[in-house]
């Protein structure tokens, strides 16, 4: 055999693990027909294959397996800091789904799971009640597809028809799903609601080549943002991550001038602006398994999480800022941002 020979990895999906507990849940026997041909393999608790030792997630990802299991809590948790909140007091995040189909090199999931192999949590029920419990005591903003991109897997999972059904009943409920997806079809079938927000992270095409790996084209990406709007949704866009790099202020500006181009600026429900910031941990376990010029770029740390040196923090925002304000006034573009007066160590790490 020939060393310089590329490896050759099974399709995806071509191996699904299944919980004994979950064998029989109707979701879990939708997704199996799906794959007629898949070898399905019984363990009695996923993270027998998602959480052994010495894995390869950067291998995975061109092999992912599917895992099918259940939530052991309803997989609702408090929205994280390094996230915004769009100005929302009761902010969550729920995760029925772990890791993603597309593969992009800055992500956070590769630094907080040991596997790049997905996996479904077939009780949504359980994350629903849970949801209904607290709707009594306040309403709730949840954003849906932050470990995942459910509009990617809606072919697959059919997850979004169920949180629309969920939330058309619930108007003290708001959801967002953010998503790189380009999926007019999927996106199309389901209904338009009030409380349902579309956001649709945009990058500049040398950052999409380069870096977001196995993700639609920014055309592609617009054009499902273009159908959402037609169609009378709620479209939020996301300029986030903001990665600093070379000639930045082109690429951003290039990106700007055709996102409001294809996409008219007063339909827009707000804009998400924010540098790359990352947790310490995170971080480190992403150096370890997938070194390359994003995750090894000498960050400053303040307060447990990695960004850029305030100075270079403050010119990417206030650059992107004032591109934007030349297409929708200020109250729409919400701007995340490390605390203030809290000095960091820079990051001395080398590759």
């Amino acid at each position: 055999m020939n060393d310089s020979a590329k490896p050759v990895f099974a399709k995806a999906f071509s191996h699904i693990y299944v919980e004994r507990g979950v064998r029989n849940h109707p979701r879990t026997c939708r997704l199996l027909a799906k794959f007629p041909d898949a070898v399905v393999i019984e363990c009695e608790d996923y993270k027998e294959i998602f959480s052994r030792s010495r894995q390869r997630p950067d291998r995975q990802k061109n092999a992912q397996a599917l895992l099918l299991a259940a939530s052991k809590q309803p997989a609702l948790y408090p929205g994280a800091r390094v996230c915004q909140s769009f100005g929302n007091e009761h902010f969550y995040y729920a995760s029925n789904v772990m890791n993603c189909v597309f593969d992009c090199e800055y992500c956070y999931l590769q630094g907080m799971y040991p596997s790049a192999h997905l996996v479904v949590f077939v009780n949504l029920e359980d994350t629903f009640a849970e949801i209904d419990r607290i709707l009594k005591e306040h309403p709730m903003y949840i954003s849906i597809s932050y470990d995942t991109d459910l509009l990617a897997l809606e072919s697959l999972t059919g997850y979004l028809a169920e949180w629309c059904a969920f939330a058309a009943s619930r108007p003290s409920l708001l959801l967002e799903v953010r998503t790189k997806a380009a999926a007019s079809g999927p996106l199309t079938a389901l209904p338009v609601l009030p409380n349902f927000i579309w956001a649709f992270t945009l990058s500049p095409e040398i950052v999409i080549k380069r870096y977001e790996h196995k993700t639609p084209s920014l055309f592609a990406r617009l054009s499902t943002a273009s159908a959402a709007l037609s169609q009378g949704r709620n479209v939020r866009l996301c300029f986030d991550p903001l990665l600093r790099i070379p000639d930045f202020q082109i690429h951003y500006r290039e990106l700007f001038q055709k996102t409001f181009a294809a996409l008219t600026p007063e339909r827009i429900t707000d804009v998400s602006l924010g540098v790359f910031r990352i947790g310490k941990d995170y971080l480190k376990n992403m150096r370890k398994n997938r070194p390359c010029a994003v995750t090894c770029y000498p960050y400053q740390l303040c307060d447990g999480v990695y960004s850029y040196e305030k100075k270079h923090s403050a010119q990417l925002l206030a650059f992107a800022k004032n591109e934007l304000l030349a297409y929708l006034p200020e109250s729409k573009l919400f701007l995340w941002q490390a605390e203030e007066n809290k000095e960091g160590d820079t990051d001395a790490y080398e590759l």
